[in-house]
């Protein structure tokens, strides 16, 4: 399994090359990123890692032995010990249950590192393996929503 790692500087460039080579197999499921945010991504990364290290959000990669980016697991939002959970998982790396074995680690990462007690996700209807992901790490379906113009899931997952 590839390890799981926070966001770093030098991950720049295989960060990019990740969200450009699954640009449009993201798209299908969630709404494009735009070009702009390629276009500005170095002073993109550069401010999650200043949200990073203010402790406002914790940004993760999952990374191959030979530093290609399978996928990202992130925490945004951190208030009052709570957090967003979101995921996406490259193309070439699906169906192979990494999502699930990410969101455990960072699960445990946000509870024990990062001292939240409270996670929180939102998932479209059309999208059944992310709710298998959260499901299998503890998170219960709390409400319906309309994410994205989609109809969607909120879960939550208490982490004491």
């Amino acid at each position: 399994m590839p390890r799981l790692e926070p966001v770093r500087s030098d991950h720049a460039d295989a960060l990019l090359a990740f969200e450009l080579e699954n640009r449009e197999y993201f798209a299908a499921s969630i709404p494009d990123r735009g070009d702009d945010y390629f276009a500005e991504f170095g002073a993109r990364h550069a401010r999650l890692l200043e949200w990073q290290a203010a402790g406002t959000d914790y940004f993760h990669l999952l990374v191959t032995e030979t530093g290609q980016i399978a996928g990202r697991v992130n925490l945004v939002e951190v208030k009052d010990a709570s957090a967003e959970l979101g995921y996406r998982i490259g193309r070439a790396f699906a169906g192979q249950g990494l999502a699930t074995a990410a969101v455990g680690e960072v699960r445990k990462l946000a509870a024990d590192a990062y001292g939240l007690t409270t996670l929180r996700a939102k998932v479209t209807l059309d999208n059944p393996a992310s709710h298998k992901v959260l499901e299998h790490n503890g998170f219960v379906a709390t409400g319906d929503l309309v994410l994205n113009g989609k109809p969607a899931v909120t879960y939550l997952c208490e982490l004491s």
